[in-house]
């Protein structure tokens, strides 16, 4: 069984002008400033409304999940539509075919992994495109396929934020500590949904969509915690502030509405760093959760543009919204120390 870390490490991003100061290696980062990044073209150019999730396999193909759709779609690295998943043969099969698609995920073996949120299943299918399994899972929101033939999976009701299954459908392990923030059960569940993320390693992250601090944290192999991200500075403390407020405000009859914080994360499979966006505003995070920029993203004739998933290639960035489509970025190299 996994368990949780003792001890969480709080990375307080922002810090005073004399912190800066004293630290010399850290004085060129400016994060305290943002610039615009703006997209270099637009990317498979036949996906926009719907769109939800953009992975990339081994052999460089791009699987698209929009919703609702029955299948996730394959494109080449020229934008050209090759198949999807499940094929078309499979789709027929009992269950196959999709309802509602949540999020997706890739694996080294090419296999795929969708959360179905329409039939309450985290569903695997095989690089052929065939329906392997289709784990029960009460509104699903995220998954990730990790090494050893298991799957990590976020999901609406949980006891932990993540929890993990093997191939045959059977829990193995659960992790992460739920934040309650409220005497409502069912506020505290919105609170605690989130998308899951990898990197090359194994390591997850689980970035809370609804927690008014922005807040991702990092687990090991063993779903230990070994890194929290959780912005709490001026910069964010008014409107976190507010969203508490408005909480603590609702009437026990009407139903929770929060507010989405975090829109997307991405994480580099290579170096860890970490990309997190807040709506149109891009972070980038080093592997020990140092913030490196921030950024405004916008579409190339200067539209502002909202994040919905963000995939970290080695020399750019993809990044997706609903109903916009999908997007290049140049990928801004780390400032020399």
């Amino acid at each position: 069984m996994h368990r949780n870390h003792s001890v969480r490490v709080a990375i307080v991003v922002g810090a005073a002008l004399a912190a800066i100061l004293i630290q010399p290696a850290r004085a060129q980062e400016p994060f305290q400033f943002e610039t615009d990044l703006s997209a270099n073209r637009r990317v498979f150019k036949d996906v926009g409304t719907g769109f939800r999730d953009i992975r990339r396999a081994p052999n460089g193909n791009y699987y698209i999940l929009t919703a609702p759709a029955p299948a996730v779609l394959i494109y080449d690295a020229a934008g050209m539509l090759l198949g999807q998943i499940p094929s078309e043969s499979a789709a027929r099969s009992r269950g196959a075919a999709l309802v509602y698609g949540e999020s997706l995920d890739v694996d080294r073996e090419g296999r795929v992994a969708v959360c179905d949120r329409g039939a309450g299943a985290v569903k695997i299918y095989a690089p052929d495109g065939t329906l392997t399994a289709a784990i029960p899972v009460p509104a699903p929101i995220s998954a990730v396929l990790l090494p050893g033939n298991e799957v990590a999976v976020s999901s609406v009701n949980a006891n932990h934020l993540i929890t993990v299954y093997d191939m045959k459908g059977k829990a193995v392990g659960e992790y992460g500590d739920r934040e309650e923030m409220s005497d409502r059960p069912d506020v505290n569940n919105q609170a605690n949904w989130g998308h899951v993320s990898t990197d090359g390693t194994g390591n997850t992250y689980f970035a809370f969509n609804y927690l008014p601090e922005p807040t991702v944290r990092k687990f090991d192999r063993g779903g230990y915690l070994v890194l929290e991200i959780s912005l709490k500075t001026l910069e964010f403390q008014p409107a976190a502030q507010a969203a508490r407020k408005a909480i603590a405000r609702l009437d026990r009859n009407s139903p929770p509405e929060l507010h989405r914080i975090i829109s997307a994360i991405g994480v580099d499979p290579r170096t860890q760093d970490i990309w997190v966006a807040i709506g149109t505003l891009l972070m980038h995070f080093d592997k020990d959760g140092q913030r490196v920029a921030s950024f405004r993203t916008s579409m190339p004739h200067g539209e502002r543009l909202e994040a919905a998933a963000i995939l970290v290639e080695p020399d750019r960035l993809v990044i997706g919204a609903d109903p916009q489509g999908t997007y290049e970025f140049h990928k801004p190299e780390k400032l020399p120390q």
